[in-house]
């Protein structure tokens, strides 16, 4: 059975306005005025916020009315050890702030540590600890633009068990520090706003 992730609306829209494959499979986008329903990752037009609903399970989505979008194809699975994988990855995003090793994760998932790393990098093109890394950064930008919380709070909200490790990945992914990020979108809100 799938696991169920907790985000808020604002938090999936992000995803479907990032086409972030990450999510696929672990929520559905269903658009009101057309009846069809994808992946987060579709590439397809992106629609309305206000047209928008999610669904977390296939079944009720179908069962809402709506239909499969024939381009990213949301009912097709494309491999045997998708829900395993999508099972981990709800695992990772509703424990992003507690301290995980790779034994845990694959302990949950029923597998040797071996074998999750290597069915899981199969099926994502990475590994489960930089995929977490990158729920950790996603959502320590989400905080960073959102809160007035410091850089060191963020850091520890969002999962890093040091501020070194914090910075250092933070860099790595967004090729600027948090405190640059934070300057940097402030700005461009400011201008959407002017």
């Amino acid at each position: 059975m799938m696991t169920e992730v907790n985000l808020t609306f604002e938090e999936m829209w992000e995803k479907i306005m990032a086409c972030d494959r990450k999510y696929d499979g672990l929520f559905f986008t269903a658009v009101k005025t057309t009846k069809i329903y994808c992946r987060p990752s579709c590439r397809s037009r992106k629609p309305k916020k206000v047209n928008v609903d999610f669904y977390f399970d296939i079944h009720e989505v179908e069962k809402a009315g709506f239909r499969a979008c024939k381009r990213c194809q949301p009912e097709v699975e494309h491999s045997p050890n998708i829900e395993v994988v999508r099972n981990v990855i709800g695992y990772l995003v509703n424990h992003t702030n507690k301290p995980l090793v790779l034994k845990d994760i694959a302990d949950h998932a029923g597998l040797s540590p071996y074998y999750l790393e290597r069915m899981f990098k199969q099926e994502t093109g990475e590994t489960p600890r930089t995929y977490l890394e990158k729920i950790r950064v996603d959502k320590a930008a989400h905080l960073l633009v959102t809160t007035g919380l410091t850089n060191l709070e963020i850091g520890y909200e969002a999962g890093f068990q040091s501020s070194s490790n914090f910075y250092k990945v933070f860099k790595q992914l967004k090729a600027c520090s948090p405190s640059e990020y934070r300057k940097r979108m402030s700005e461009v809100s400011k201008n959407e706003v002017d």
